[in-house]
């Protein structure tokens, strides 16, 4: 049985956020394998542009594309929703979906750790950081972003 956890975050004004739920899987594999198995598992599910690297220290999100993350090694803290969201603990194994416009920055101090990411068809992504003068070109960036 897979444990599944949601969360949802409201628009604050600054990170749009979703209406679509922020989903947590807790523990989706072995730790020891879980680099290369995130990799080939989000790949299998076209979820693809993937990466290996650490999370941004600073808030962001992508008004055109969903993302995928999996710890592929290590722990590290996100704080994800903007300003009112809140702080998730991942380890090694863990995959966290976020859909587009769901702000997100590690919070973590050291860079021990590694993340893979993925985009549904291998989108190329954008990067937001909530600037006032871009509010109008995320919101309409976000109303075309697909379910993957």
């Amino acid at each position: 049985m897979i444990d599944l956890r949601t969360y949802r975050f409201q628009d604050d004004g600054v990170i749009p956020n979703s209406d679509l739920p922020v989903l947590v899987y807790p523990k989706v594999c072995p730790a020891e394998v879980a680099s290369t198995w995130l990799e080939k598992t989000f790949a299998r599910h076209g979820w693809t542009n993937n990466w290996h690297d650490v999370v941004l220290t600073y808030d962001h999100f992508h008004s055109n594309t969903h993302e995928v993350l999996g710890v592929g090694r290590g722990s590290v803290s996100l704080k994800i929703g903007g300003a009112g969201g809140i702080m998730l603990d991942l380890s090694a194994g863990d995959v966290i979906v976020l859909p587009a416009g769901v702000g997100h920055y590690s919070v973590s101090s050291q860079a021990d750790y590694e993340m893979v990411g993925g985009y549904p068809l291998g989108r190329a992504w954008d990067m937001r950081t909530g600037a006032a003068e871009e509010r109008d070109e995320v919101l309409a960036n976000l109303a075309k972003v697909d379910l993957p």
